[in-house]
């Protein structure tokens, strides 16, 4: 198994991104589940047809006795796995605290054991990398870091940040930075700003994913781009992060 967390600053397309990777390593045969680590629990929406499932933490709070790892987890396109950890009422308690809470019960039924997943894709809020943030990172929960960026300038800024974040937890034998993934929103020398900020934090650029209508187009119809199409420009970058990510496993 191989646990995977994509990183990045709020709004840099991050859960587009992961839900893309989910169905083409799907399609490959594997079996992969997603975990959303944001508080607006919608990482794995256009996985379910576009519905939001109930976040862990929610469930947690109702205060239900014998919780089980089906009400907790959902399968969502291609039989991934997908599950939300959520955050606390707004404006109350920790968003942070919420993903702890989520990971110890995944942890206490057992859950990656039970479900036998190849791939476990975290999709992080990278804005800040404290607390509960910077869980995936900590105690083996995700042994690789990829960061999503663009090259507008706080995307650059939350990347550099979190890559130096990474390196802390590296250096005590946890996840290890693995590259960066570029999300192009068509900025003035895009490619060279993120190829500048990959070679000053020591990894390279996986993939470039274009810009592109398609990705609005399926959305709008509740769903992702590689779940609708095998080929094109978008599918293909997509297919070149899933390909890095495989051989990695089989090189290892």
């Amino acid at each position: 198994m191989r646990r995977i967390a994509l990183y990045g600053k709020g709004g840099i397309g991050k859960s587009t991104t992961t839900s893309n990777l989910s169905i083409v390593l799907a399609k490959k045969g594997y079996t992969v589940m997603q975990i959303g680590c944001d508080p607006k629990a919608d990482s794995t929406r256009m996985l379910t047809g576009g519905e939001r499932i109930t976040p862990i933490l929610k469930t947690l709070r109702q205060g239900k006795d014998g919780v089980t790892l089906d009400q907790l987890v959902t399968k969502g396109d291609y039989g991934i796995y997908c599950a939300e950890c959520g955050g606390p009422t707004p404006g109350v308690g920790c968003a942070g605290r919420g993903i702890i809470s989520a990971f110890e019960r995944l942890d206490a039924l057992n859950a990656f054991n039970e479900l036998k997943p190849d791939f476990v894709l975290y999709d992080v809020l990278g804005d800040v990398v404290c607390g509960g943030f910077a869980m995936p990172l900590r105690k083996g929960y995700a042994e690789e870091v990829y960061i999503v960026t663009s090259g507008e300038l706080m995307s650059l800024y939350a990347a550099e940040n979190i890559a130096l974040a990474v390196s802390q937890f590296s250096q005590k034998g946890y996840a290890r930075l693995c590259g960066i993934i570029q999300n192009s929103r068509n900025v003035e020398n895009e490619d060279k700003l993120i190829s500048d900020l990959a070679a000053e934090i020591g990894v390279r650029v996986v993939t470039r994913i274009p810009r592109d209508k398609v990705v609005q187009e399926c959305e709008s119809a509740r769903s992702t781009v590689a779940s609708f199409f095998d080929d094109g420009a978008y599918v293909r970058a997509i297919t070149v992060l899933a390909d890095e990510i495989i051989s990695k496993k089989e090189n290892r």
